[in-house]
């Protein structure tokens, strides 16, 4: 089992980077929250991987933390009816603190609104894995944009700062994403406030 990639970054999409490791060049699939952390082309970076076998293909997927990892995989191992591609697609709408959080609340209204899923299967993501992510969030470890290691980000202040957003109009969505940004540009130690004044532009 591959567990981890690292090397030189040679490209990469929302959805897709391109590592090389002596000589050899390994595509990746990723969520958009890693994408939003990767450096630029020939930075070295490291992702946190987990290989998908099929009868005629391998597909590896890598995030930028362990706990964006192991998430994936709970959701693929736990939940009838999504796979990889869906489960990609629920990262890449959703940072992890505000789905753990969405989970643990049994906000299906939230859920349902990534592409991919309908109510029945957000449904499914709150039976199946509220009572495996615990009741409170643990902190995330995730990458440095510019050297591949670990920085410690607040999940909580980030749930907050949504949930702040989201009472001002925003809709979840572009409230997590504004606030993602935010976190990549202040750094993981941001308070709320902090978060909130940089996603508003102030």
């Amino acid at each position: 089992m591959i567990t981890s990639i690292r090397g030189p970054l040679v490209e990469a999409t929302p959805l897709r980077a391109v590592i090389e490791i002596n000589g050899l060049a390994y595509e990746v699939n990723i969520p958009v929250t890693t994408a939003e952390k990767l450096p630029v082309a020939g930075k070295e970076v490291k992702l946190h991987t987990h290989v998908v076998y099929r009868e005629d293909s391998q597909n590896l997927y890598g995030f930028a933390s362990t706990d964006d990892r192991d998430f994936f995989r709970m959701m693929i191992d736990h939940v009838s009816g999504i796979g990889p591609k869906v489960a990609l697609s629920i990262m890449s709408r959703l940072s992890l603190p505000l789905l753990q959080s969405a989970i643990r609340d049994g906000d299906v209204a939230t859920l349902s609104k990534c592409p991919g899923i309908g109510k029945k299967t957000a449904e499914r993501l709150v039976i199946e894995l509220r009572s495996r992510i615990g009741s409170t969030p643990a902190p995330a470890t995730e990458q440095s944009p510019a050297d591949g290691t670990g920085i410690n980000t607040a999940g909580g202040a980030l749930s907050d700062a949504v949930a702040a957003l989201s009472v001002l109009g925003y809709k979840t969505a572009e409230a997590d994403k504004a606030v993602r940004q935010a976190m990549i540009a202040l750094g993981g130690e941001a308070s709320t406030e902090q978060l909130i004044k940089h996603a508003l532009g102030r």
